[in-house]
Order: structure tokens, then sequence, then C-alpha cells
């Protein structure tokens, strides 16, 4: 059926970024060729005769988009080598490409859909609102009400505002937290995963020094504390006396390889914030209602000041919230606070109605039905009986995660507890992972890192599947 991998490495351009710590290193930018050329260049680095025999309409397409599109998509993640498959449908766990090849999805729309696709409930919920209008502008009764269901779910949310995306959510959430606490400095932890905002966006993989995008500029790093993550001595030790604006932390590492806090180390960071003045932000845009209705905060007992939320709480569709403490929202509050007191937050597509209804309508199904039973249990499955399959083979590897989420990590440590053993050996192993897979059906993204998630649409069979084909590639190494 298919092949993927991650982007190229034709490297060409040299320029110089800064790296969070001011220090400016030069690194190497990526170039692609467009049109046929193009297509051409990475069918070389990467070819995959299964794949391409079964998607001539997709290499058909992606050759168009290579003139109108940068490397021919609009995210980096998406983007397989030798081109992508175009997606022409999707329902339960299912993505169907423009050939009508079918394959099972672990994806889950950057780990979203946690009903599935195309859920009966959410999509009656759409077709319903879709007669009465679809963006308005002005504020609307789904707004409240989709607030104070967050509000009545999540321990630490007394108040919340909606934007459009997680990553602008975590830049309104620093931009807040440096409102109310009037300092500078913040912290973020390696492998951290927070979205494209440039305060935010450095320290995603090995080796940290190295910034993931040109553009950064020292003034928007140099108020960046890179912090190590599940050590709480190490972070004590990197910020010492300085004084905070807040500390943003996943409370299980997604980007980074699906890597849950530890024991104490979210209770460490807590009481850290509070010996600081700092406030403790939790990113939750992956975890907030996918590990249970009260999110990471519930899972671990552990209350911050602040939340940031995504994916999820729209039902799959663009969105984003920050909630948190009501003496900090309400510097969100232009009839109470004013210049530099006041926190601006807003966006056209803020608190989408669209967005709102299919967020409804996933939340309360979370709620009615056994949705976190069913996959949880299939996760720790999963989880199990991959590691199972590891450890009976030559091939080293851990399966990190929780619930209903988990990766695969190519390693010799028995414990993976951050992303520090991201090497080019994980990558290599994880593209070929990855090939077998897509050729036999399955989606399970990044080509290099692989992710997956479990929706309520995935059956038992489909894990077992999963576990067969992990195991009859792992086999196959061993001839």
């Amino acid at each position: 059926m298919k092949s993927v991998a991650g982007s190229p490495d034709s490297a060409h351009l040299r320029g110089a970024t800064p790296s969070c710590k001011g220090i400016w290193i030069p690194v190497f930018h990526k170039w692609y060729q467009s049109g046929s050329e193009g297509i051409e260049a990475v069918s070389q680095q990467m070819t995959n005769p299964t794949f391409e025999q079964t998607t001539a309409r997709s290499r058909e397409l992606y050759a168009r988009a290579l003139h109108v599109l940068p490397a021919g998509v609009s995210y980096k993640n998406r983007f397989l080598e030798p081109y992508p498959f175009y997606v022409e449908s999707a329902h339960g766990s299912k993505v169907v490409d423009l050939e009508g090849n079918q394959y099972t999805d672990y994806w889950c729309t950057h780990l979203s859909m946690i009903l599935g696709h195309s859920h009966p409930k959410v999509r009656k919920a759409l077709e319903r609102q879709l007669k009465k209008g679809w963006n308005f502008g002005l504020v609307h009764e789904l707004e409240v009400r989709h607030a104070e269901l967050i509000k009545h779910l999540v321990p630490s949310a007394e108040m919340i505002r909606f934007s459009n995306s997680g990553t602008e959510a975590n830049m309104y959430a620093v931009r807040l937290a440096r409102t109310f606490t009037k300092r500078s400095l913040i912290g973020k932890f390696q492998g951290g995963w927070h979205g494209g905002y440039d305060a935010l966006h450095c320290a995603i993989k090995p080796p940290f020094e190295l910034l993931p995008s040109g553009g950064l500029t020292r003034g928007a790093l140099k108020d960046t504390l890179v912090l190590p993550y599940n050590d709480l001595r190490g972070v004590r030790r990197i910020i010492g006396k300085k004084k905070l604006a807040c500390v943003v932390v996943e409370p299980v590492l997604a980007a980074g390889g699906m890597i849950p806090a530890e024991r104490g180390f979210l209770e460490g960071l807590r009481e850290l914030c509070d010996e600081t003045g700092a406030l403790l932000v939790f990113d939750e845009v992956i975890t907030g209602f996918r590990l249970g209705l009260g999110g990471g905060q519930a899972h671990f007992h552990v209350q911050p000041d602040l939340t940031v939320f995504g994916k999820i709480i729209g039902g799959g569709l663009p969105i984003g919230a920050i909630a948190g403490r009501q003496d900090i929202m309400e510097r969100m509050d232009h009839t109470k606070y004013s210049g530099d007191k006041y926190c601006f937050q807003g966006g056209t597509g803020a608190a989408n109605i669209l967005t709102l209804v299919a967020g409804e309508a996933t939340i309360q199904t979370l709620r009615d039905e056994p949705v976190y039973d069913k996959i949880d249990r299939l996760g720790e499955t999963a989880r199990t009986r991959l590691q199972e399959i590891f450890d009976r083979s030559s091939i080293s590897a851990r399966v990190t995660g929780i619930d209903s989420l988990f990766a695969i990590h190519f390693t010799k440590k028995k414990q993976v507890r951050d992303i520090k053993q991201f090497g080019e050996e994980h990558k290599r192993q994880s593209k070929r992972i990855f090939t077998f897979l897509l050729n036999n059906g399955i989606v399970m993204l990044v080509p290099e890192h692989l992710h997956a998630a479990i929706s309520y649409s995935h059956s038992e069979d489909e894990i077992d599947a999963l576990i067969s084909l992990v195991e009859e590639y792992v086999k196959a190494q061993a001839l």
C-alpha cells in the first residue's frame, strides 16, 4: 500500500540562528526543488515500490502541490517520503486515500479525534449548526455553555478564554503570566512542544542547542530557560534564585515521545513555583480530555495556575483555550485593566460556533459513554504486548505512554525518562517500521518518531492486527 519517512535531508543554505541561551551557532537550512524535478529528487532519497504502485493519483497531486505549497504540504509532519498519500475521506478508525486504499489511523488528526473520524453525534451536531450559520464574529450562547462545561470538569479552570490553536493559546498564556507577575523569564522543558510561538520554540529535540527554525531572534529567546524533564534537582539548579513569570510543562511529554511525568515531578514543580512566585502552566493540548475528563492535572493530582487546551475540546476542529485562576484570567478583562496591567487576547476565529459545537458533542460523549474504559484498556494492551515483542527480539526498544497514548523508542535504555536518547539509530529504525506498517495499511506518525493515539472507534481486532504486524516486522529483522 504505502510508504513514508521524515523530511528530506538535502542541506544547502547555511545560516545562523540563536540558541535559547543566546549563543549564535551555524545551522543548516533545508530546501526542496519544485515540480517534477522536486518529486524525483525526493524519490531518489527514499523509494517504496509497494506504496508507489498503489498511489499514482497521490503522486500526481503531489507534483502539482510542489508548485504552490512549500515542500508540497501545509505542515511538515504531513510530508511523507517519497510523497504523501492524499486523504479523500475518513470514518471511524479509517482514512481513505484517492485510490480507495484504507488505512487504520493511529495519528487521529494530530491526536485530536478521540472518538474517531466523523463520529455520528459530532457530525449530526455540526449538520444542525450549519443550517444556522458557521462563524458569527459575535458572542453566542455556546461560548458561555462550553466554558461552563470545561470549568465544571477541569479542577483549575475558574475562567476560560478561547483561541484558534494550541500555539496561539500557549502564546497568550505566556503573555498573561508575564502581565500578572510583571516578570519576563519563562521556563520550558527539553522535548516540550508548544507550537510555533517564538519564546517556546526551542530545545524540541537533540541537539537542544540547535533551533528548529530560522527567524528566531536573540530577543525572542533571551528570556527562555530550558529545563530538564523529569529532573527536579536539575530544574532547581538552573532556576536558582531567578524570578520567572512561569514554568510551562506538559504533564506527558507528547511530541517528545509520550513520556509521562514521574511521580513527584509535577508536585515538585508546583512547590517550586509556589516558593518563587512563578505561575505553573500545564500545556494540556494533548492530555486535556485525553487522560480523563479532568485531563493531566486530575490524573496526576496537581493543580496548575494556568492550563492550555486544544484539539479535543474542539472535537478535532481548530481551537485553543487558556484556563485558570480567576485573579489571573481577569487580567484579560479590558473593563477592569488597561495599559501594561491588561493582557490582550482575541481573534477572528476565537470561540467559532462550529468548533464549539463539535467540542461540546465530543465532551458530552466522553462523559456519557464508556470511552475512557475502552481506549485506556486498548492502550494498555498495545503497550504491554508491543514491549513483550521487543523484549523477545534482538531489537532494543522501549514502549512508552499512558492510557490511550503510546510511542516506540529504539534505545538500549531500560527506562525512558526524557528525549535525550533520540538519535540517528532511533530515527532509522522508526522510519523502517513506519514504512512497513504503512505498506500494510496502518498510519502511525511521525516517521522518525512513532507516536500513536487510540480512539473510541478502534477495535480489539485492529489492535491485534497492529501487534501482529510489529511482530512480523521484528521477526523479519532477525533473518
